[in-house]
């Protein structure tokens, strides 16, 4: 039974599987825990900042000089896995620009909807706009950038009264294939909540950016929603789904140069 753009279930869970496409991802995360444990530890002092009531509701904040712009990262996991504390590593390309960085948990899927993760980052923002004076960072230059399920709600995030512009990275941008694929095991769209939290056109300056190598649907979402919104997705040669961030964690990396550029 063909389900989406020609595809059965068995081949639309296989057009989304991340971790099976690129075969030694659970290494690559392995990586990144130990290398965003090290940067963690030097920061004590402003891990797990609570902007809301749930467990995950918390921030990693990241100082770079008072004064600086501030990126907040959204982690990515399907809605449904992972955790701030896996991406800490991403801030060391911002910071060395003088970017301070804010990593955002948030609560994952089942115990919330999708409707519930988007308004928990929504708040997430909100906290921050009114803690950046007392953290250190200009609150007029808040910008947000995440990748994978995270890249999907930075594009919800746009919509945020204290956004100026962001950067999302190999996210999905059409719910539609969530809702009828393995993602939905535990995310629980229904038609109308996927068109709901399906972003649309922002006037705000939004880049998107995928791997080139990554998966064909992967990379369609990313081309198809720069297309909507008149400008052209960036697809970085020899990146796959996971070692597109090492363009984000280094100083000299494309996703970093485009941050900067939000900035400017």
């Amino acid at each position: 039974m063909t389900l989406y753009r020609g595809m059965d279930r068995v081949a639309l869970d296989a057009a989304y599987n991340n971790g099976a496409a690129v075969k030694d991802s659970a290494q690559i995360v392995a990586g990144w825990e130990a290398r965003s444990a090290k940067l963690r530890a030097s920061h004590t002092e402003s891990m797990d900042l609570r902007y809301g009531s749930d467990e995950r509701n918390r921030i990693d904040y990241f100082p770079a000089r008072r004064d600086g712009p501030v990126l907040v990262f959204i982690h990515g996991g399907y809605w449904q896995a992972r955790a701030k504390e896996v991406f800490s590593f991403v801030a060391e390309g911002p910071l060395a620009w003088g970017f301070n960085v804010a990593l955002v948990g948030y609560t994952l899927a089942p115990q919330k909807r999708l409707d519930g993760i988007v308004a928990e980052i929504h708040a997430s923002l909100s906290w921050l706009q009114g803690a950046i004076s007392m953290l250190g960072g200009d609150a007029q230059k808040l910008y947000v950038s995440g990748w994978s399920a995270g890249g999907h709600l930075t594009a919800m995030a746009m919509s945020h009264p204290a956004v100026k512009g962001g950067l999302a990275i190999s996210g999905i941008y059409d719910l539609e294939p969530m809702r009828l694929s393995y993602i939905n095991d535990k995310l629980r769209l229904d038609e109308a909540e996927a068109k709901r939290n399906s972003p649309g056109k922002t006037d705000k300056p939004l880049s998107i950016a995928y791997g080139a190598d990554e998966l064909p649907e992967l990379c369609r979402q990313s081309e198809e929603y720069a297309q909507r919104l008149g400008s052209k997705a960036v697809g970085l040669p020899r990146h796959n789904h996971f070692t597109i961030l090492e363009d984000l964690a280094s100083p000299h990396g494309a996703l970093t140069a485009l941050v900067r550029k939000l900035a400017q």
